[in-house]
């Protein structure tokens, strides 16, 4: 989102960032969606044809016939909310660029919806991202009558009401609609506005609530496709968000909570979408502070309960950097924006902020990654941002990455005729309807979008094994939705149990950490034995002599552990659906790393020793010992190999 007030004040100088996003609430009751028009349905014709729902591949999204789905988005905001912060609501001045969204989608008051998608189709989009506040959610009074006045059909309703119908006109369409937890309130972000944070004002546990009313809301329609957790994670006056420190900060294990909950509780074939963090620190020359955006991710990823469900995002706009806030004047540091940089430079810094995480296949962090802001005003005359954003849009075209433009629509003129409104937008809009921007002559954005927007690798995407991190380092981790119905299995514990489709491959030494990877192997049947004790240890079978071995029964393998402290608690394993061979190997980990060659998977737990089974091996037992001064973590695997295919 074009967000960061360019003259940040005094206390603002503290926060910066791009633009926030959102929590949806539990307790907005209001109608059902709506059903859409004929003219949306007779648009649905002409989309692009794909199946839902939508899942990932390696760094792919595909669609239900596994063929590759490129998010070709846009943004069409508005439903966040639109105020200033001060002043009063009623006046256009006091909303973004004069626009005054009434806390619904931009551009009902003007255009019909029907004209709105299909200039979303001209433009060659296939996706929608749809903010949403939860002010929003919890707004019972209607829209006044001229925020939707050429949308008659939609006069008496409320805010979701209305965001019902829009959902319901999108998909009926044949767009994917993503919907995007974009601000707490109806305040424009970013800044010190109460929206810095998912659980502003609020706890996890409500935020969580408020993503499982909503995703129960629309799971009845499959082209509704995905859930973004959060907007824009940032800084509050005194506290940064961190990446896995375990307490009410903590974004990564926020964002793993509210995933699975969405997708056990509500609707388990939507996309989750995680937005790295946005800034940490004060923008202040001298003082930490920086941009992590998904830096944090190669060493702590996300395993949700349903896998092949993850994707991850990240916000560019040229004004920022790496380590600038966005600000002028006050508050501006000496740190170079992206528009500062060379193509080589800035190709280079988003490889390393985000794109890494799909173009390093084959790791415990493999996803697909989503630019799912980024944009540029049609009145920019400068000739740095100009060239970062042909240098921007040149390479997602090149590294065939997913997107979504910041904004689509947006006003050409105030409700008096005169000059105004959002330049950034692509479609603008005046007051009698007649539309500017990327469709239309004279628009400097034209060539450079239609390039992007050109479909990039199609067809089918093939399955390639795919690899999970666990980690028990502040709480239990258990990603199989077959085990959390069968309850606690160690109480007291700190537990990790691999996701459904997926076998114990590998061990960190002290940390807690471990390593999942695709396995057909298990029985669509039978139950989960906790192994405590040495009693499937068979006579003449000590496979770790002098340590103590927690093995799994004949026939079963390993999909989970637990930890009290650092010491092995158990072991749990999982019966399979064939003959399993015995006899195999003892993989010692505890005085330096054992795995197999190229790593396979990732550093699953860096700065640990680890121990890693072959991917023709499977997992079969973990030894480990009590002695005095020994690290009691685990030292060993007794790995085994896999049966014939």
């Amino acid at each position: 989102m074009k967000s960061l007030i360019r003259a940040l004040s005094g206390a603002l100088l503290l926060l910066a960032g791009t633009v926030p996003a959102v929590a949806a609430p539990a307790s907005a009751a209001a109608a059902p969606p709506t059903t859409t028009t004929a003219t949306a349905a007779a648009d649905a014709r002409t989309a692009e044809a794909w199946t839902p729902p939508l899942s990932t591949r390696g760094r792919y999204i595909v669609d239900a016939q596994g063929n590759r789905f490129r998010l070709r988005s846009g943004n069409w905001d508005g439903a966040q909310g639109s105020w200033s912060g001060s002043g009063d609501r009623s006046d256009p001045a006091t909303h973004h660029a004069g626009q005054n969204s009434n806390g619904i989608p931009i551009g009902l008051d003007r255009v019909p919806v029907s004209t709105l998608l299909a200039d979303f189709r001209a433009l060659g989009l296939n996706s929608v991202r749809l903010p949403f506040s939860n002010e929003m959610l919890h707004t019972t009074a209607p829209v006044p009558d001229a925020a939707v006045a050429a949308n008659p059909q939609l006069r008496g309703r409320t805010p979701l009401q209305v965001y019902d119908a829009v959902v319901a006109a999108l998909t009926d369409a044949g767009f994917a609609v993503i919907l995007n937890n974009h601000t707490v309130t109806t305040r424009w972000c970013c800044g010190l506005d109460g929206n810095e944070r998912w659980n502003s004002g609020g706890s996890t546990a409500q935020w969580a609530d408020d993503w499982v009313f909503l995703a129960r809301r629309y799971r009845d329609n499959p082209r509704v496709v995905g859930a973004d957790l959060y907007n824009e994670v940032r800084r509050d006056v005194l506290d940064d968000p961190n990446w896995g420190l375990g307490d009410n900060h903590d974004w990564q294990a926020a964002a793993q909570e509210a995933g699975d909950r969405i997708l056990a509780e509500a609707n388990p074939n939507l996309l989750i979408v995680v937005e790295g963090i946005n800034w940490t620190g004060i923008p202040l020359d001298g003082l930490p502070h920086g941009r992590p955006t998904l830096t944090p991710v190669r060493t702590l990823s996300h395993t949700l309960v349903v896998s092949n469900k993850l994707v991850y995002s990240a916000h560019f706009y040229g004004y920022t950097g790496p380590r600038h806030s966005g600000a002028t004047g006050m508050g501006e540091t000496h740190d170079a924006r992206y528009q500062d940089m060379s193509r080589a430079q800035l190709e280079q810094t988003l490889y390393d902020q985000a794109f890494y995480v799909s173009a390093e296949t084959g790791n415990h962090f493999t996803a697909p990654v989503w630019v799912s802001e980024f944009g540029i005003g049609a009145d920019e005359t400068g000739a740095l941002p100009r060239a970062w954003f042909q240098n921007l849009t040149g390479y997602l075209s090149a590294v065939d990455a997913d997107f979504a433009y910041w904004p689509l629509v947006g006003w050409s003129a105030t409700a008096q005729g005169t000059p105004g409104g959002d330049s950034w937008a692509m479609l603008r809009y005046d007051a009698s309807g007649r539309r500017s921007g990327v469709l239309d002559a004279g628009d400097w954005r034209t060539q450079p979008w239609t390039a992007l927007a050109t479909p990039g690798r199609t067809g089918r995407i093939p399955v390639t094994p795919s690899w999970y991190q666990l980690s028990t380092d502040h709480r239990d981790h258990n990603a199989s939705l077959r085990n959390r119905a069968a309850g606690d299995w160690d109480n007291g514990a700190r537990k990790a149990v691999c996701p459904d489709g997926s076998g114990l491959a590998g061990l960190g030494h002290t940390d807690g950490r471990g390593l999942c990877a695709t396995s057909d192997l298990r029985a669509a049947t039978g139950g989960n034995t906790v192994v405590r004790d040495e009693a499937y240890v068979p006579p003449g079978g000590d496979w770790a002599s002098g340590y103590t071995k927690f093995q799994c029964p004949a026939g079963q393998f390993l999909i989970g552990y637990s930890v009290r402290g650092e010491r092995v608690s158990a072991a749990l394993c999982a019966p399979a659906r064939t003959a399993l061979p015995a006899g195999g190997r003892t993989l010692w980990f505890d005085r330096g790393d054992n795995r197999p060659s190229g790593g396979p998977g990732g550093e699953f737990a860096y700065g640990d020793y680890k121990g890693q089974c072959l991917p023709t091996e499977y997992a079969a037992g973990i030894a480990f010992t009590t002695r005095a001064a020994s690290r009691p973590g685990p030292a060993a695997l007794l790995c085994r190999p896999l049966p014939p295919a």
